[in-house]
């Protein structure tokens, strides 16, 4: 979310670079928040999943009758690997949004500077249209 404000502050020099980041930023703002928000909840997944692990461990004690939970506690265990797999991608994914967004930033302010440097691009003022 803080590398949308960094494209923002350059959005205002070329006007492709500013159409294309126009275009994109909705996307990778909309995209990083869901990836956030599912790593929030993947987090949450496995801590539900270790507490009904320890649970069962302790039913599992605790019984006179020998239940053979061992299975399900395998199943939660392999479950509970598969969203830390989850997680790890999720992670790698934000981080090339990040390096994206930050890339994009870049370009832009690039743009600018060889705009400025020509002579084609004035900074114009806000107050000013």
């Amino acid at each position: 979310m803080a590398a949308v404000s960094v494209v923002e502050a350059f959005s205002s020099t070329d006007p492709i670079a500013e159409g294309l980041l126009e275009l994109i930023k909705p996307a990778i703002h909309q995209l990083d928040l869901h990836v956030h928000s599912v790593r929030e909840s993947q987090v949450e997944l496995r801590e539900h999943i270790d507490n009904l692990a320890t649970e069962l461990f302790r039913i599992n004690e605790h019984q006179k009758i020998a239940l053979d939970l061992d299975p399900y506690v395998k199943k939660l265990l392999n479950a509970r690997r598969r969203v830390v797999l989850v997680n790890n991608i999720l992670q790698n994914a934000q981080e090339r949004l990040r390096r994206l967004n930050h890339n994009v930033a870049k370009e832009t302010a690039r743009r600018k500077t060889m705009l400025e440097a020509s002579g084609v691009f004035t900074p114009r003022s806000p107050s000013k249209p």
